[in-house]
This record gives C-alpha cells, structure tokens and sequence, in this order.
C-alpha cells in the first residue's frame, strides 16, 4: 500500500493532505497515510483521460471485453489481501467481502460479454428508397457511441460492487469511456488496491494511458473539481441525498451541462395487504427483521417503511417483528461517523409526535455497533409530518398503522421517489386493489412481490433507479447490462459511403453483431 494517486498507468503525492481509513471494529485508524489528489493531479488525470478517449471508444467490442475480463482476473490475483483490507477499513464480515467481490466479478464479466456481444449499440440501418415519390429517401444509420471521460464516485456502504470498479466504472469502460475514480475516503485502501488491478488488466491488453485513474480525497474539494471540469461529460455516485443533489447541482451550472446519474436515499416501502399478513404474520416478522438488519441496515434497498391496515394481525405482526429484532446480535457499521449518524436519525424519528418505539436490541458495548430497533405510527400522524418520510440509514424500520386501503394508498402517493415497493399480498387482494399498484408503479423503479427488497440482481432486466430523490433520472438503472446506456448517445450517418462507415453499420457487418434492418432484427450482411 502506498497512499498515492493513481493517475494513469503512474503513482503520484504531490498533495499536502494526509489522511488515514478507520477500522470501525478495532475503533482506531489504519495505518497507512493517503494523500488527496492535487490540482495538478486531477488535472494530469483528465488530460490524460482526454488523450485517451478517441483511441479507447473506437477500439473492438472483442478489444473492450479482454480488458473487462483481465480487470476481474487482476482483482481475484489480489487474493486474501483484498479481503483483509476492505475488512480493515469496513468492519464488515469476511463472506460479504468476498461475496461482493463476487459481484464486482460478475459485473465486469457481464459487460464484456455485451460489448462483444453488441447489441447494446443499438444498430439501427435504413436503406435509401432513391425512388420513392414524392421525395427520395436517404439512407440512414444510428447506432450509439460513448459520450466522453466519466467520473465515478466511491460508494461508502459498497467498497467493491459500487466503488472502484464496480458496476459504474465496468458499464463507462464498456461505453468506450475513460474514468476517473473519486475513491471513497472510507476505503482509499481498497480502492488503491483495485486500481492497481485495473491498471495492470490496462498494460495487458493494450488500452491507452489514462483509461483508468484512481484520486484519493479526504473531502469534497476534489470530487468538486471534477465535475466542474469541462473535459467530463458525465458522473456516476451512489449516496446521500444531500451529496448526489449537490453534484447535480454543480454540474447543471457548468457552461456545458453534464448528466448526474446519481443513485440516493430510499425508504423502500412495504405493504402488508390484510389477508396475506393474517396468513403468515410471523413468518413476515422473521423475514423482514433479518432484512432490517442485513449488512447492519446499510443498503440502499433496506426496508425502512413497512405499512398495514389496523387489525389485530397488524398489531401482532409489530410485537412480533420488534420481539425477533431483539433476537439479533448488533453489528458493527461502516464507520464512526455512520453510527453516529444513524443514532442521530433514530433519535429524531422518534422525537416526532405520535411515534411509539416497538423495541431495541441491547445496545452493544462494542464501539461503532448499531442498536436495531422498531417503531410504529398512525397513518393520520405520518401523513402530517414529513420528517417521518425520511430514511434513517441503519437497521431500523417504522411500521405505519393505516385506517385502510383508502389511507394506506394515500400514503403511497404522497411518498417521495423511491427504488422499491413490495407489496406482501394474496393474489385476489392484488388484483383487487388496482389504485394501489398504480399509486406504487408511480414512486419506485422495482416492485417486488411477497419477497423482501434487499438483495439486487445484477441482469438485464433488472432497474436500479427510481423517480427522484431515489434516483436523478428515473429512465435509468445503475444496475444490470442496461446501465451502460446512461453513458452514451445515438449519432445517425445520413448517405454516407459505405466504407467510411462505423464497421457497426457497415454493408458487410463485420462484426457480426444483430442489427435493425429496414425494421428487422438480422445478423446479415446488406447486399
């Protein structure tokens, strides 16, 4: 470990700023010293991303998926030091170590699949009608091309999946587009090691210098001046609300407004339809106290906000549910500052009017572990209070006590957006109640029937995104294969000669890849 920037295919510290990652566990500092990225540095790194663009997008599909391939096998040769970093500087657990790599792995193999694969480049060919009356028809061809060096923010509860080369560094390397990582400063140490992989993966296959760059940052300063800087075209963060909205915001008042494709808070509402529950109510509990909890509460899918109509099965299922939630054993959060946050979210939920706390877990006399708990409220009471809409970032849910189904979907239209909606139903109760699907089709980009909304797949069909704050452009996923169209953009060729043509649109279609043609799906040449 060497506490430096990654900037291209060199190591570089030429900044004043030293800092160090935290082992929320051993409650104590690491011990290596990183240094934030100087102004020269980010500088250095996009001028090199800059140089790096036109060789990198127009390289092969089959060129793009052997970097993505070396990049996983880079990061499996890092073996157990990996995993013993991220757990130094995460607290968490070893098997949700090595089974986020898993994921990383798994993403990045996914995308180079598609890019050899090509139809994400949508190839779309209409053939000139020279003859057509009144007026003759050009040939017309689009496909999409990547838009540009991208910045990706590190994520803070996912020091792999989501951070260094997670699923937005695969999906804009995919695209043909450089990155520059803004890493976590939670978890430079893993972000470094990473970073090196990718590097490594880079110089074996061939791809230009400043593909990839890594930036240490303790604060906001730097990540600030990468997204005013006009050589980025686009920005990848997963996060808070307050951080995602305020990089939007600085990216909608550069001379050339960028896309923020930023991935925020959701209290991911769950609906106890009155039949299923009276059916199942202690089996919800258990299931829905052990998704309250996992990873200590800190994803983004974590159920927040459970809702229910009055009745004695509700009643039970809130005894039960705080009963199994005591049941667990406190873990350990990402960091300090996270616990300290999440006490403070807790304390203010349940200083608002109406709210009565269901039950604690113990509170651990280990440092930096959460106390998991319940709370519930009057349907009347949330409707008034907006603070009660909030995500508290940890283990703990707030189950709302609806009047009816009436108050209950009155509820779910005055949520803000979110990532996703379960709805916990008998199958007639569904088809019965179609204002409630449409009120929730409405607020989220997932639902999610009789399951639990933690745990996301990584696949084609699944969207990751929501109407806003859960996301800032609800039309795009961070998640799956098709997360990769967040950064491009279509470009035609109108009667352009054959052989100048992208070979994605040529005549011959060298690539092989499926088409478009004059409307119909072909692997053919165009004779």
């Amino acid at each position: 470990m060497t506490g430096k920037n990654q900037i291209g295919n060199q190591l570089k510290a030429a900044g004043t700023i030293k800092f160090r990652t935290f082992n929320p566990k051993l409650n104590t500092e690491n011990d290596c010293i990183f240094t934030e990225a100087s102004d020269g540095e980010i500088n250095q790194a996009l001028s090199l991303a800059q140089d790096a663009f036109g060789e990198f997008r127009a390289m092969s599909g089959e060129r793009k998926g052997a970097f993505l391939d070396a990049i996983a096998d880079e990061i499996l040769a890092l073996d157990d030091e990996l995993i013993q970093v991220y757990m130094n500087e995460s607290g968490l657990p070893e098997g949700r170590a090595k089974g986020e790599r898993g994921r990383t792995i798994f993403q990045l193999r996914a995308f180079a699949n598609l890019v050899c694969e090509g139809s994400w480049l949508e190839a779309r060919i209409d053939t000139a009608v020279p003859d057509r009356t009144p007026i003759p028809k050009s040939d017309l061809r689009k496909m999409k091309i990547g838009i540009g060096p991208i910045v990706v923010f590190g994520a803070s509860n996912f020091p792999l999946a989501y951070s260094t080369a997670g699923g937005d560094t695969a999906s804009a390397l995919a695209a043909g587009c450089p990155v520059i990582v803004k890493s976590h400063p939670m978890h430079a140490g893993t972000s470094e090691l990473v970073a090196r992989a990718v590097i490594k993966a880079a110089e074996k296959t061939g791809m230009p210098n400043g593909v990839f760059s890594n930036l240490n940052s303790r604060g906001i300063e730097v990540g600030t001046e990468l997204v005013k800087h006009p050589i980025v075209k686009g920005v990848g963060f997963t996060g808070s609300i307050r951080g995602g909205r305020a990089l939007f915001n600085l990216a909608a008042k550069r001379k050339e407004p960028i896309p923020v494709f930023a991935e925020m808070g959701s209290v991911n509402p769950v609906i106890l339809m009155p039949e299923y529950l009276q059916n199942n109510t202690e089996s919800i509990a258990k299931t829905y106290a052990g998704s309250i909890t996992l990873g200590t509460g800190q994803f983004c899918t974590n159920p927040g906000l459970i809702l229910g109509v009055k009745s004695d099965a509700l009643s039970s299922f809130i005894e039960a549910l705080g009963n199994e939630i005591t049941e667990i054993d406190p873990m350990c959060m990402l960091h300090p500052t996270i616990a300290t946050n999440f006490e403070n979210g807790k304390i203010k939920l349940l200083e608002q009017k109406g709210i009565k706390l269901v039950n604690h877990s113990i509170k651990s006399s280990d440092p930096n572990h959460a106390q998991q708990g319940i709370a519930t409220v009057d349907g009347g009471a949330f409707l008034l209070n907006s603070n009660l809409h909030e995500e508290v970032f940890g283990p703990f849910s707030l189950v709302v006590q609806c009047e009816d189904l009436d108050q209950l979907t009155h509820i779910i239209e005055e949520l803000d957006g979110q990532l996703t909606g379960t709805i916990l139903t008998e199958n007639s109760e569904l088809a019965a109640n179609p204002a409630l699907i449409r009120a929730m089709q409405d607020r989220v980009g997932r639902l999610i029937f009789n399951s639990v909304p933690t745990g996301v797949e990584v696949c084609p069909s699944m969207s990751h995104g929501g109407p806003y704050p859960a996301s800032t452009d609800a039309r795009f996923t961070a998640v799956g294969t098709d997360s990769i169209q967040r950064w491009v953009r279509p470009v035609s060729y109108q009667d352009w000669p054959n052989e100048l043509l992208p070979d994605e649109l040529k005549n011959e279609n060298p690539l092989a890849i499926s088409r478009k043609v004059n409307n119909a799906d072909t692997r053919d040449a165009i004779s």
